[in-house]
């Protein structure tokens, strides 16, 4: 998914002559060893469900959203991706790891 760069958030001009300009802008894509990605467990603003996190992913969305499909599959559980991280569904943040390490991530467990 591209961002769009260059609006400064402006929504009304009352200049005339004001361009907005909507440079595409995609996440250059970077080899699964370079990445540095962080597995974590979160409780925090979810009604007490635990959450198990990888973040840190570099490249593109449907990359990150092709990730994500794997290890959900892999779990057997659900999840999604939000803000460029991907969220399963309770801990499992050992398995999450080995299936990132197996696939030949760079990746650690936080906290």
């Amino acid at each position: 998914m591209a961002k769009k760069i260059g609006t400064g958030n402006v929504v009304y001009s009352t200049n005339p002559d004001f361009k907005y300009s909507t440079q595409q802008h995609e996440a250059a894509s970077v080899s699964k060893g370079q990445q540095n990605l962080r597995v974590l467990l979160d409780k925090k603003n979810r009604g007490g469900k635990t959450v198990t996190i990888v973040s840190g992913f570099t490249g593109k969305e449907d990359e990150l959203e092709k990730l994500a499909r794997e290890l959900k599959s892999k779990c057997g559980v659900g999840g999604s991706v939000k803000d460029r991280e991907i969220l399963i569904q309770g801990d499992h943040r050992d398995r999450v790891l080995s299936l990132l390490v197996a696939a030949g991530y760079q990746a650690k467990k936080v906290g």
